[in-house]
This record gives C-alpha cells, sequence and structure tokens, in this order.
C-alpha cells in the first residue's frame, strides 16, 4: 500500500516564515576522578564543588570545596531564552584556590557558550552545551492533510507515466 498526502490549499508560505521559538537544552558533561557525568541544568544557580551541600559534586581533591558557582541569566531580546554565567568560587564571592580554565584562558567570571570546556582542577573537567530545538509553527490537525491510499496493485498502471 502506497499512501500520498495532499497538503491542503492553505499556502505553506506562510507557515514557513513564521519564526519558530527555539527550545533550549542546557547540558554540562562533568569528568572527574569517579567518571563522566552528564547534568541537564534547569535551575536559576548551581553551586559547584567538592563539597557535599553543591548541587554539583566535583570528586577530586585538587578543587575547592565551593569552587564555582553557575547563574542562569535571561537572554537579551529574548522572552524565553536565557544562559548560563559561570563564576569562580562561591555565592558569597570567595574565590576558589586554583581559579576556573575556560577553553585554555583562566577567568574570574564567564558566559558560556556552546562547546566551552571548563578546567577546575588536574583530570577535573566539564564540557558545557547548548542544544537548540526547533518547534513547530503549531499544532498538526489531522482534518488539515486529504489522505489519498493506492492499492499495491494500481500502481503497475502507474508506470506508463
Amino acid at each position: 500500500m502506497v499512501l500520498f498526502i495532499n497538503p491542503p490549499s492553505t499556502n505553506f508560505g506562510n507557515y514557513l516564515s513564521m519564526s519558530a521559538e527555539p527550545l533550549e537544552n542546557h547540558l554540562l558533561i562533568l569528568e572527574d576522578d569517579q567518571g563522566r557525568k552528564e547534568f541537564t541544568l534547569e535551575k536559576p544557580v548551581y553551586s559547584i564543588g567538592r563539597d557535599r551541600d553543591c548541587n554539583i559534586r566535583l570528586r577530586s581533591q585538587f578543587v575547592s570545596r565551593h569552587h564555582a558557582t553557575l547563574v542562569r541569566l535571561p537572554r537579551k531580546n529574548s522572552h524565553h531564552g536565557y544562559y548560563y554565567r559561570i563564576v569562580d568560587g562561591d555565592a558569597k564571592g570567595k574565590p576558589s584556590s586554583n581559579g576556573l580554565m575556560i577553553n585554555g584562558r583562566k577567568v574570574g567570571a564567564y558566559d558560556l557558550r556552546n562547546e566551552d570546556e571548563i578546567v577546575f582542577g588536574p583530570q577535573v573537567r566539564a564540557i558545557y552545551y547548548l542544544l537548540k530545538n526547533i518547534q513547530p509553527p503549531g499544532p498538526t490537525d489531522a482534518s488539515e492533510y486529504d489522505i489519498t491510499l493506492i492499492n499495491p496493485g494500481m500502481t503497475d498502471d502507474m508506470d506508463d507515466f
């Protein structure tokens, strides 16, 4: 059986020109002395460090108890988008002992972008990913389509075209 879907007579150019709102997923992949872990970032603030109270716990003697803080900030000119800024040290402003390296450069604070590498100490690093999915322009209603079913035996006649 062959299935043909014929679009409705409406102008699809209107659908294609509509701006789809990107859906963002923020992901932090961490590697430390205990292996690899993935964290989906959704909260407004994360504490990162060796301490048990940290949201993202680093397993290494070479990192500070409160090594860094991730803060979610709204993206300018966007109603729904946001980004994460990583700041060296705890939420009270006390810096870590060894600092942060982002993409090979020592920084005190940095607005994360897709595939940034964060080094907290020897053999303790993370990669930040900003994954964007495009949402379709609107819900699809099955009544919008004319569906024609063709019996496979009917396709033999189509070879003449």
